[in-house]
């Protein structure tokens, strides 16, 4: 599989944008980003981990992608199904997954981030799962 993606970069020039183009290879999933001039990618598991070594590289450039992936409440979740395939979730405090997103869609609720607030805020929506849904032995 080959698919392609146009993605505006927030902290760029106006309408700025990166082209991704994601390369299924069995077991690994490969991200390639062009982008002024510039060519960086990553292979990983997922899409979403590729996605995340990408847009280290783009950090440094001062760049964010504007799409759901890039979205501060949004992450993948073990209990979602098509992971791999390029879809991750919207996350809210204290409760559990409900929405699939496209990991390149855009809409009005995205919320630009960098990686490691990303991975902040999951770490934070985790605990808040906790809080909210104390299992059996914690309600003893």
């Amino acid at each position: 599989m080959e698919e392609q993606h146009r993605v505006y970069l927030i902290g760029g020039n106006d309408d700025e944008t990166a082209v991704f183009t994601l390369l299924d290879e069995g077991d690994h999933c490969r991200l390639r980003c062009e982008y002024r001039d510039k060519t960086v990618e990553s292979t990983a598991t997922d899409f979403f981990q590729a996605l995340c070594d990408v847009r280290v590289l783009l950090a440094k450039d001062g760049l964010i992608p504007f799409c759901y992936s890039a979205s501060l409440n949004v992450y993948p979740v073990p209990m979602a199904s098509n992971l791999g395939q390029g879809k991750a979730c919207k996350l809210t405090s204290g409760q559990p997954p409900k929405n699939l997103v496209e990991l390149f869609a855009e809409g009005p609720d995205v919320i630009p981030a960098s990686v490691a607030l990303q991975e902040e805020f999951y770490r934070d929506w985790l605990a808040t799962l906790a809080i909210a849904h104390p299992t059996d032995s914690e309600q003893q």
